[in-house]
């Protein structure tokens, strides 16, 4: 039991590094379209990769956030804005590869901040949706805002909506299951496979038409 317990744990931890990586090089992508120097690269990714986490740790009140206590974090955000730099002339065509790792980061992020939820309030499914919202989509507000543009989560495709139903799914699955790695696994699946289908047959929630 205790080992399957520290399995899920590295499990989790292993998605919140990917998580974090996956939204570092959305912000080093959106940096390197405006023009920022390698500097402005490595602190857009570094606030798009941990800041969602960030502030979901404050609220719900951990002493320290995650970020500031693990360098490994950090450490990830800083490599990764690197690598987007040194390679972006030859991965400028494919702009679909931030979008891509903007759908990843979104479903990892639903679940991590889901999971950590649940470990500390246990099924309380209010928190659970929330954390998991609020994990998900924080770090890309901000990345959104610091360019002056209205943030993706207003204006794309299914965005919030999708980190909400993976959320969910997550809440369910435990709930039917008491299995968090099936819960993880189903609202990551979720979260991520809403988003790239929203994204590639242009799924909108509605808004209000232009006189």
């Amino acid at each position: 039991m205790a080992d399957s317990t520290l399995s899920i744990e590295f499990f989790i931890y292993v998605l919140d590094l990917f998580g974090t990586m996956a939204f570092a090089v959305t912000g080093a992508f959106k940096a390197i379209e405006h023009k920022a120097d390698i500097v402005g690269i490595i602190i857009l990714a570094t606030i798009t990769g941990v800041a969602g986490g960030t502030i979901r740790d404050v609220i719900l009140g951990k002493s320290l956030p995650n970020s500031l206590i693990d360098p490994s974090y950090v450490i990830i955000t800083v490599v990764s804005a690197i690598v987007i730099f040194l390679l972006h002339s030859k991965m400028k065509k494919h702009w679909n590869v931030f979008l891509k790792f903007d759908a990843i980061g979104l479903g990892v992020f639903t679940v991590i901040g889901a999971t950590f939820a649940y470990n500390m309030f246990g099924m309380n499914f209010l928190v659970i949706v929330l954390s998991g919202m609020l994990t998900a989509i924080g770090g890309g507000i901000l990345r959104d805002v610091f360019v002056s543009q209205t943030p993706i989560v207003f204006v794309k495709e299914l965005y919030a909506s999708a980190s909400f139903l993976g959320a969910s799914v997550f809440f369910l699955v435990i709930y039917v299951t008491n299995d968090v790695y099936a819960g993880t696994i189903s609202g990551l699946l979720l979260a991520t496979g809403l988003r790239m289908v929203a994204m590639k047959y242009n799924w909108n929630l509605p808004k209000v038409k232009s006189s």
